[in-house]
């Protein structure tokens, strides 16, 4: 089938480059306008249309269209597309727009639906402390992630997962999925069903989400740090300055391993200690975590023996 291919980010590119392998055509991609990036914040394509540059040159035309009006609806109608491949494209696609595809259109989606509609799907999966998760292809729908599913594959999880990480893990599981869906359209075998179980949502995820809140649980704590790695990261203020945390862990063993019983009345947020095994060691609202790499502002990011080398009456300082 000759497919429109539509995705912006790195986790579509794997997607692409199976269809790209497959018995399918792809006959244009739509993706983001360029964004600005970086330090320098210097112009920058999409990773999508950095790989389409790579596979194909000139051959195959990208589509930055800022809305999917008419223009946008001519210049893609003119490729002939058979269908629309959607991968973390962003926007929602019109009746109009649908309109140009007879064989419809699927989405990708890295969740199992109906569990986490939305844009944030895998950071909500670690946020929540889910025992699994999965990639869901459906088919589009009006309504946001509410079609039917084709194909669903779900996976463990082990509690020690970023968004990083898990991105990278759907991105390559749903390569293969994505042209096992379009051949079953193809061919006449797709027996797609609607979604069963009750819905659960998730929205966009903002930079000032990223600040730790020392009063809840070690493991909470933990589940965010894990979700906002690497975006938008996980803060706290130390001595008024920004302290980032890049790297920790729950370590609500640690009272027991040391025997230390009087520091378990140290409020949230308290340093109280520094083990030369586990890193610095914060108390939180229940439990404690294990700090094992940070960046104060200004500075390069340092393990945890360099930051507490170099600052002085370290234990006792509450972070904000």
């Amino acid at each position: 089938m000759r497919v429109l291919f539509a995705g912006s980010p790195e986790i579509a590119v794997p997607a692409l480059k199976a269809i790209a392998s497959s018995r399918h055509s792809v006959v244009g991609v739509l993706t983001n306008p360029e964004a600005k990036v970086g330090r320098g914040l210097r112009l920058s394509d999409t990773p999508v249309a950095s790989a389409a540059k790579a596979l194909w040159g000139n051959d195959t035309p990208i589509f930055t269209f800022e809305s999917l009006k008419t223009e946008a609806r001519e210049a893609i109608a003119a490729r002939v597309p058979d269908i629309l491949v959607s991968f973390a494209y962003g926007r929602i696609f019109g009746p109009k727009f649908m309109s140009i595809f007879p064989r419809g259109g699927i989405n990708v989606h890295p969740s199992l639906l109906p569990r986490w509609r939305g844009s944030s799907p895998i950071q909500h999966a670690i946020l929540a402390r889910d025992a699994e998760t999965g990639i869901s292809v459906q088919l589009l729908a009006p309504e946001m992630d509410t079609g039917a599913i084709l194909l669903a594959r779900r996976f463990q999880l082990n509690g020690k997962e970023t968004a990083r990480t898990l991105s990278e893990f759907c991105a390559e599981a749903a390569a293969p999925i994505v042209v096992e869906a379009l051949n079953a359209i193809e061919e006449g075998k797709a027996h797609p069903l609607p979604q069963r179980g009750e819905p659960t949502y998730c929205g966009k995820i903002a930079k000032e989400d990223g600040k730790i809140d020392w009063t809840s649980a070690s493991l909470e704590i933990d589940a965010k740090m894990r979700a906002f790695d690497p975006w938008p990261g996980s803060f706290t203020f130390f001595r008024q300055t920004r302290l980032s945390i890049l790297e920790a862990e729950p370590a609500d063993d640690f009272i027991a391993d040391i025997g230390a019983e009087h520091v378990t009345n140290s409020p949230p947020g308290t340093i109280i200690a520094v083990s030369a095994q586990r890193g610095i060691i914060m108390a939180t609202g229940r439990g404690y975590i294990a700090v094992k790499r940070l960046q104060l502002a200004t500075r390069k990011a340092s393990g945890y023996r360099d930051f507490a080398n170099g600052v002085r009456e370290l234990i006792g300082t509450v972070l904000e």
